[in-house]
């Protein structure tokens, strides 16, 4: 063994505690770098791969299986602009009747009702276009069998028994599988005997095609004319771009691209800054060793090789330990990720872990190659002594102002420690602000993105009243043409129904009808409400509510698109109606898919809401007041629904995300501050054998240690949360900007000043918990060891 090969083995044996805290470091700087670099990767168009891998379609047909045959349908793969073909696939409406709500008994009978699904006839999940991906279960191969669209608006479990169909048609079907179409193609799919043997009132032949060129409208409408022309007149009901499904599947996605974003580049920072305060600490602390080395005759170079050779084998040892760590990790992170993303598979690409494990392993040896450099010019005698003397006069002022304090003199040393290491004591304040920017960052885009949840579903309601069995707010399915919808019940009779239930809180009236609205594509919802709504989740951006007929509310997208704002005038067509010209006086917060929506005050004499929103009051059971509700309203032909119970699943992801991500990022601040005490209890071991031999017990040498940790703690947890405020006022406005709507205040004031106190002590908490180790290992040290120590 060569003598270079002794020093960097008795390096590494030697110097364990610092060989073990290089190795955690980087091992938690590479699992942190892979999740943020996994995450930037996953935040990086998440639609458009998710298309890709499953062969999304480009463009989405329904016809008419009255006018046109089979045949002719599958003859359209040869119209111009089309590059493949998938069906046709038989598609119905179908009704799904939801379970009862707790307490209540499962309906029955003809007059059962619920929303209406789109359920197509598939054999198989596909093996060319539109490649519908199982997230749990199997394909149906029964006819009394169905896969469910999963995150889709209806919840359901693999093997629960749900009933589809409507009157005498409904059947009892069994969720086999839950599956994802990036092309939105179906809310659930069975085979077609079992489609066929549900009588759906509304029935339609689909078409999927994927086209030569489809990066443009005008490229996508030209082929859609080219399969309308191959078709008989009136043969085409629908016809739907990939462009757009792709635009409201970003709108959602945006609004959490910068939530991953952020934590991703605040993880890759963090192992940065670590990893580098970890590896030019060691080599620095070591200087007295290197000039004994040049004094028995070791040259630069060879005293370089050496100590880059003491950092890199711990640093290839944890960097491999993160690399396995990260990708376990990344497994239930990413999973959570797609639910976010409505995407699939989602995982570390194999470049992601060479990257991350080469750019680490790489910082690990250039910046040791530059400390150790730097000690390598050095000569031998100025080695030794830099090695064992402090600066001159460095931190003598700031421990003359520690010691006037009316403090422990223990503490007092501690309190002055940081002075005489400003480097040092920099790179921990630096780590500890992350940890605290990271803290207050995740609480701050927890609350946002909850309330974000809230606005955005309109979910402020617990209890929904309508005629089909199922609450729907403004813009969610509605039963179709055909099937039957009853008539509007009289107002007077629902509220004083509602006046005299017990719970109740208040209450809101509303009528949907689709309209249409000049500068806007596609049809609109018209939304007649009985009273204010903003209590049953809508929040305003600006503006106010509507307080008489004539007034109205819409999103950004209305104002934007038809060039309007506040206190200009609108006019909306309903459907068979006569056209409204209304004063716009609030802008909503609407994120959702629901950019045609205009809310106005209803009034009249012929004026009946559809659907009830009904809020109770803190001590109500709501099964209990469903139940009792039931009762007092079925002989007027309306059902109920629990519209929310628990925590939304999505609200629940993003929890598990901040806090996962935080996690990270604070034990790597940890581990920074922990190397560093440990650095600086090494280089100053002699000084504490002196105060022991004067009289300084365990104890107050343990109190000597956290001391010197304590302002460095505070400071950094002053400059790390306004820092993590700042943050959260960058990236919730970039969240908006991305999904293209204005944010209300109700979703930035999230902070209270408790709460930033909190966080800003919580850095105090980490610098301490990061020094609790070394601060042990300096109190039961012997006094004599620690004289004798190098």
């Amino acid at each position: 063994m060569s003598a270079l090969s002794k020093v960097v083995r008795s390096g590494v044996h030697r110097r364990w505690v610092q060989t073990v805290v290089i190795t955690l470091a980087t091992a938690a700087a590479v699992t942190a770098g892979l999740l943020g670099v996994g995450l930037l990767v996953a935040s990086n168009a998440p639609f458009d791969h998710a298309f890709v891998n499953q062969r999304g379609a480009h463009l989405n047909v329904l016809t008419d299986p009255k006018k046109a045959t089979t045949a002719q349908l599958a003859a359209t793969a040869d119209a111009e602009g089309v590059a493949e073909a998938a069906g046709p696939f038989p598609v119905g409406q179908v009704m799904f009747i939801p379970p009862p709500p707790p307490g209540m008994s499962a309906p029955a009978g003809p007059g059962a009702r619920g929303p209406m699904l789109t359920v197509a006839g598939r054999s198989g999940p596909g093996d060319t276009i539109d490649q519908v991906t199982l997230t749990d279960g199997r394909w149906a191969n029964q006819p009394d069998e169905i896969v469910v669209r999963d995150g889709g608006n209806v919840r359901v479990r693999v093997g629960e028994t749900i009933t589809m169909g409507q009157g005498t048609n409904a059947r009892d079907v069994t969720v086999v599988g839950l599956g994802r179409s990036v092309s939105d193609t179906a809310d659930a799919w069975m085979t077609p005997a079992g489609l066929a043997a549900l009588k759906p009132p509304t029935t339609s032949y689909q078409m999927l095609y994927r086209l030569t060129d489809a990066d443009t409208d005008a490229q996508v409408t030209a082929a859609r004319k080219a399969v309308t022309a191959a078709l008989p007149d009136g043969a085409v009901t629908t016809a739907r771009s990939w462009l757009t499904v792709k635009k409201a599947a970003n709108v959602q996605t945006a609004l959490f691209v910068p939530f991953l974003l952020a934590f991703g580049g605040l993880s890759l920072l963090l192992s940065v800054l670590i990893v580098g305060t970890v590896i030019a600490g060691a080599v620095g602390s070591t200087l007295r060793r290197i000039g004994i080395l040049k004094a028995l005759g070791f040259t630069p170079a060879q005293v370089v090789r050496a100590y880059v050779a003491q950092a890199l084998i711990p640093a290839v040892i944890g960097a491999v330990i993160g690399v396995v760590a990260g990708n376990l990790i990344a497994i239930p992170l990413l999973a959570r990720t797609e639910d976010l993303y409505g995407t699939v598979a989602l995982t570390i690409a194999p470049w992601v872990d060479v990257v991350v494990l080469g750019g680490v392993l790489l910082i690990v040896a250039v910046i040791a190659s530059a400390a150790a450099a730097r000690a390598g010019r050095l000569s031998a005698v100025d080695a030794l002594a830099v090695g064992r003397t402090p600066a001159a006069r460095r931190g003598q002022y700031a421990a003359r102002i520690a010691a006037r304090l009316p403090l422990p003199r223990p503490v007092t040393l501690g309190l002055a420690r940081p002075f005489s290491a400003p480097i040092r004591a920099g790179a921990m304040i630096v780590a500890i602000a992350f940890g605290a920017a990271a803290v207050t960052l995740a609480a701050g885009l927890g609350t946002s993105l909850n309330r974000i949840q809230v606005a955005a579903d309109h979910s402020g309601a617990q209890i929904v009243v309508d005629s089909f069995g199922g609450g729907a707010a403004p813009g969610d399915p509605q039963p179709q043409p055909g099937s039957s919808e009853p008539e509007a019940v009289d107002p007077a009779k629902v509220t004083a129904v509602l006046d005299d239930q017990a719970g109740t809180d208040r209450y809101v009236g509303v009528r949907q009808t689709e309209a249409a609205v000049p500068g806007v594509s596609g049809e609109t919802t018209f939304a007649e409400y009985t009273a204010n709504p903003g209590w049953a989740g809508y929040e305003l951006v600006s503006g106010r509510w509507f307080t008489r007929p004539g007034e109205a509310v819409v999103p950004t997208e209305i104002l934007r698109d038809t060039d309007r704002e506040l206190g200009d005038t609108i006019t909306v067509t309903p459907k068979d109606g006569t056209p409204v010209t209304l004063t716009i006086v609030g802008e909503v917060f609407d994120p959702g898919d629901n950019d045609g929506l205009v809310m106005a005050q209803g009034g009249g004499a012929g004026f009946r809401p559809d659907t009830w929103q009904i809020g109770v009051s803190d001590d109500t059971d709501l099964g209990a007041y469903a139940s009792t509700l039931t009762t007092a309203l079925e002989p007027l032909g309306l059902g109920v629904h629990v519209e929310s119970e628990g925590v939304d699943e999505l609200i629940i992801i993003i929890d598990a995300l901040a806090g996962l991500l935080t996690l990270m990022l604070v034990t790597v601040a940890g581990l920074g501050v922990l190397n560093a005490v440990v650095l600086d209890v090494r280089a100053r071991v002699h000084d504490i054998g002196i105060h022991k031999a004067l009289g300084m017990t365990p104890r107050q040498t343990l109190t000597a240690v956290l001391s010197s940790v304590a302002m460095i703690g505070l400071v950094g947890g002053l400059v790390g949360v306004p820092a993590g405020v700042v943050l959260h006022g960058i990236m919730v406005p970039a969240m908006g900007r991305g999904a293209g709507v204005e944010l209300p205040p109700v979703i930035m004031t999230v902070f209270h000043p408790l709460q930033l106190t909190v966080f800003a002590l919580g850095g105090l908490v980490l610098a301490g918990a990061g020094a609790l180790l070394p601060a042990g290992w300096a109190a039961k040290t012997r006094t004599a060891t620690a004289l004798r120590t190098e």
